[in-house]
């Protein structure tokens, strides 16, 4: 009787050991501290950006992630984020060397991302942003160009600002191929900014500037896809031999071609 209780309790004993092991494999990966005294080491989970959020406005830190100091760290790090991936890539960039880069501690980057890939994805919507200013800046703002010049006006400053961020559009081009969230922020943004742009040629055709004939959201749909895909073959992958000026000329050229823009008075 004795022996089989034994028994039992030693089973009993083995069964919560594997259950405590395989509940410790199966935790989900966090951020953590390690803290080492002598040879042990012990980890605690810091406590997550939102709640820190939260304590910051209660206790008014003027460093939290909502505050203006908190903010320039912010930009510090998508920054140094940006020249990190430049040089080593997504999968060789080292959440240690962004804060490094940014003057930051290792754990203070967890203070406003979560990971290596919440900070690309915020790198990646700043290129994003940057290199579709000219639409607002030129195309729809309201300037005394004559769309002919609009049209030129733009594709020089898109063109120089997709060269000098060359080297990241690459990698994000990369990213997006796996990365559902990045693709879907730019396939998200491009959409919009095909509609505004149809609105445009939809205003130049009621003015009689452009071809009436032409479908104003694939004509807009259309001409994007044309300027993204040379940008990249030109200034990615190097595909096509060209200077800057002949780039703006013969782009701009067929922009103009392809709607038969008119300037008033002709």
């Amino acid at each position: 009787m004795t022996k089989s209780v034994t028994k039992k309790s030693v089973t009993k004993k083995s069964v919560t050991k594997k259950s405590a092991t395989r509940s410790k494999a199966i935790e989900p990966p966090g951020r953590a501290t390690r803290i080492r005294k002598g040879k042990s080491a012990t980890r605690t989970a810091s406590p997550s950006r939102s709640a820190q959020g939260q304590r910051s406005e209660q206790e008014g830190d003027t460093t939290g992630p909502r505050s203006s100091r908190g903010a320039r760290t912010r930009e510090r790090l998508v920054e140094a984020a940006k020249e990190i991936f430049e040089e080593h890539g997504f999968l060789d960039a080292r959440i240690s060397d962004i804060s490094k880069r940014a003057g930051q501690s290792h754990g203070s980057f967890y203070y406003y991302f979560d990971s290596k890939t919440e900070i690309f994805r915020e790198v990646a919507a700043a290129v994003d942003e940057q290199l579709f200013a000219p639409l607002d800046d030129v195309i729809l703002a309201q300037t005394q160009l004559e769309p002919e010049e609009r049209v030129r006006e733009a594709m020089r400053r898109h063109f120089k600002s997709y060269r000098r961020e060359a080297r990241i559009m690459g990698l994000i081009e990369h990213v997006s191929h796996y990365d559902e969230e990045i693709n879907a922020l730019r396939l998200s943004r491009l959409k919009a900014n095909t509609e505004r742009v149809a609105a445009t040629i939809r205003q130049l055709q009621k003015r009689k500037l452009a071809d009436p004939k032409l479908d104003p959201t694939l004509t807009a749909a259309a001409l994007g896809a044309l300027t993204h895909r040379f940008a990249d073959m030109w200034l990615v992958q190097g595909a096509i031999d060209c200077t800057l000026e002949q780039a703006i000329e013969q782009l701009s050229r067929v922009f103009i071609n392809a709607m038969r823009l008119n300037t008033p008075g002709r």
